[in-house]
């Protein structure tokens, strides 16, 4: 390894990006949609295109102003660039301005003169205190890791706001979702009534049973228990959304019912894992905290080797102030300092062994980082290859069973069939009504997710 000196180089070892423990192209089988062709990368579609909904692009704009998370980020950047001065700072003198008075009674014993004499001094001056010469690059390794640690944050803050643009959407979402289910229950429930009343009327005629009046009853109780839960679901995730917002959601922007429309994405091209992984705020923040761990490197080798700090002081001394600033007051003092260190069991050789083993660990969680992300885009491009198909196949169901629903019912008044088939058919179209909902959820969450893990919503 090559070390320049003369403050412009440093001692830390020269910095190679690890190779990425991934494979170069995303899973392929069954699970996997062929890759389509987009304009521009996902993670430069700013979230006001991606989210077509002007509710929860409302939502989002006030999350990004008020969120606790995102500020707390915003400040720990700020923080963050002040210790980066500090640390630059070193690089370059401190020149102090300085003025002192004494006043000292000598006694007789002490006296040169054998009488007691006051004494009077002043003096002013601008002084450089204990200024280091980075000759081994000590200073300027502090000042490169305190750089990577600024911009570890503001990747941090990426990151951050990333994931709160996801959770805004998961959250609208999920809303929206849970609304939709508590009308199907509640149109249910009045349904399910209608049709009880109609078989107490058959059964007060004397044309069904008491078990096909208990059944239509349980059909009822069924809806009502249905609508408590999303009731409090519904409250649930209103609750959250005001959260992840960080202000109360006014009432307007609330969904009211899960729509095809909440995002605008109908194909995703995830491009190849090296070109997006390494653009992801959390893998680029994982790299800086490496370039760091790499630079405290330097700073632990060059504590074995002299260090050489300089103090150094000018101005006026005088022990009459009306003649401080006479020519024949100027002083000036220069002390040029070195410290080589001799012994130091074994310290300075246990701080560069834990500086390599942070580097280490820093590579090793750039490659976790990394491997995590792949994972991440992988498991929702699988669920982006199939949702579509279990969407249509839910569909079809729900249409079959709807059918099958007004069949029975239909054999049911003109006595073919008993009342237990009507409320197995019942049962089966709610059922059906609800999971459409759901893979209608996960559809829309999988494109918000695909949005997340690809990088978008960074801008």
């Amino acid at each position: 390894m090559t070390l320049t000196l003369a403050g412009c180089a440093t001692m830390a070892p020269r910095y190679e990006r690890p190779a990425a423990p991934v494979p170069a192209a995303w899973p392929e089988g069954s699970a996997y949609q062929e890759a389509a062709t987009a304009e521009k990368p996902l993670a430069d579609i700013p979230w006001q295109e991606f989210f077509v909904d002007e509710k929860l692009r409302k939502l989002i704009a006030l999350a990004l102003e008020n969120n606790r998370d995102l500020r707390v980020a915003a400040l720990s950047i700020e923080r963050s660039r002040a210790q980066y001065q500090i640390r630059r700072a070193d690089l370059f003198p401190q020149v102090d301005a300085s003025a002192d008075a004494m006043f000292k009674r000598q006694p007789e014993g002490l006296s040169a003169t054998g009488r007691a004499d006051t004494i009077d001094q002043y003096s002013v001056g601008l002084g450089v205190s204990s200024y280091e010469l980075d000759l081994f690059g000590r200073v300027r390794s502090l000042k490169d890791q305190a750089l990577e640690q600024y911009l570890a944050t503001e990747q941090a803050r990426r990151s951050v706001q990333i994931s709160l643009v996801s959770e805004v959407a998961v959250n609208y979402l999920s809303l929206a979702a849970d609304r939709e289910r508590l009308k199907l229950a509640q149109e249910t429930l009045v349904n399910q009534q209608q049709s009880y009343q109609l078989t107490k009327s058959r059964f007060d005629a004397g044309v069904s049973s008491a078990l096909d009046l208990h059944q239509a009853q349980t059909s009822v109780d069924a809806a009502r228990v249905d609508i408590a839960r999303f009731t409090t679901l519904v409250a649930q995730d209103a609750n959250a959304l005001s959260l992840v917002v960080g202000s109360p959601v006014p009432a307007e922007l609330l969904p009211a019912a899960l729509s095809e429309n909440l995002t605008a994405m109908k194909d995703v091209a995830p491009g190849l894992p090296s070109d997006v992984l390494l653009r992801r705020p959390d893998i680029l923040q994982a790299e800086s905290l490496l370039k760091g761990a790499n630079a405290n490197i330097g700073a632990a080798r060059a504590n074995f080797f002299p260090r050489i700090t300089l103090v150094s002081n000018v101005g006026f001394g005088s022990d009459d102030l009306a003649g401080l600033f006479t020519g024949d007051a100027f002083t000036w003092s220069f002390a040029p300092r070195i410290t080589l260190p001799v012994f130091t069991a074994g310290a300075n050789q246990a701080t560069l062994e834990v500086a390599e083993k942070d580097r280490d660990i820093a590579v090793a969680q750039y490659e976790k980082a990394i491997q995590t992300a792949f994972r991440e885009v992988a498991d929702a491009l699988a669920q982006r290859g199939t949702i579509d198909d279990q969407l249509a196949a839910q569909q079809s169901l729900t249409d079959a069973t709807a059918e099958s629903h007004k069949l029975s019912q239909a054999r049911y008044e003109r006595g073919v069939d008993n009342y237990l088939q009507v409320l197995d058919a019942q049962r089966a179209l709610y059922s059906a009504q609800q999971n459409l909902i759901g893979v209608r959820l996960v559809r829309l969450l999988n494109l918000t997710t695909l949005y997340r893990v690809l990088g978008g919503g960074s801008e």
